[in-house]
């Protein structure tokens, strides 16, 4: 059986934009956030972040810090309901200042082929959800239906160019999932 997913940026589209967040007790999800994964898993998709985490290579924080944020980000979807768990998330931890250009790093699709390898995710079924045009390209470049530009985080500052490119337009991320399934 070949899955699909949403996939999802992490800040600014699960958690409110905080500019290079290193600190789990930062991590505020978004109004709707465990809403709309719940009503992914209810429609039949997977929800799997892929995130850019450039401020490890810049040496703000660690990885191990990503994934305390993550850990906190899935108890407390999970305190909401046991269905809005996120899947897998998948990170670079590069940033081209530090480590030059990379594979893995946005928008390259990288990421997403990988996570579609390891979840068997037919990406021309799945969507990627961004507050940056970085993200959408991801999901363009990886194969995927449509990838959708959310208004929050850095999203409102981008809408003009992601309709010029035939992006889909959300104000949050449960108003995404309610546009795409």
């Amino acid at each position: 059986m070949v899955n699909k997913a949403f996939f999802l940026d992490r800040d600014g589209v699960l958690n409110v934009e905080v500019s290079y967040l290193g600190d789990p007790e930062k991590m505020e999800l978004l109004p709707g956030a465990a809403q709309a994964v719940k009503l992914l898993h209810q429609r039949g998709f997977m929800a799997v972040v892929i995130t850019n985490q450039g401020g490890v290579a810049k040496g703000l924080f660690t990885k191990e810090n990503v994934l305390e944020i993550h850990a906190r980000m899935q108890r407390e979807l999970l305190a909401y309901d046991k269905e809005a768990l996120l899947d897998g998330f998948y990170c670079c931890f590069h940033h081209p200042s530090v480590t030059g250009s990379c594979l893995c790093r946005k928008p390259n699709g990288y990421m997403l082929e990988k996570a579609a390898k390891d979840f068997d995710i037919d990406l021309s079924s799945s969507f990627m959800i961004g507050d940056r045009m970085s993200d959408l390209f991801a999901g363009r470049n990886a194969g995927c239906a449509n990838s959708c530009l959310v208004r929050t985080g850095y999203g409102q500052a981008d809408v003009e160019n992601a309709e010029k490119e035939g992006f889909i337009i959300a104000a949050d991320l449960l108003d995404a999932v309610n546009k795409l399934t």
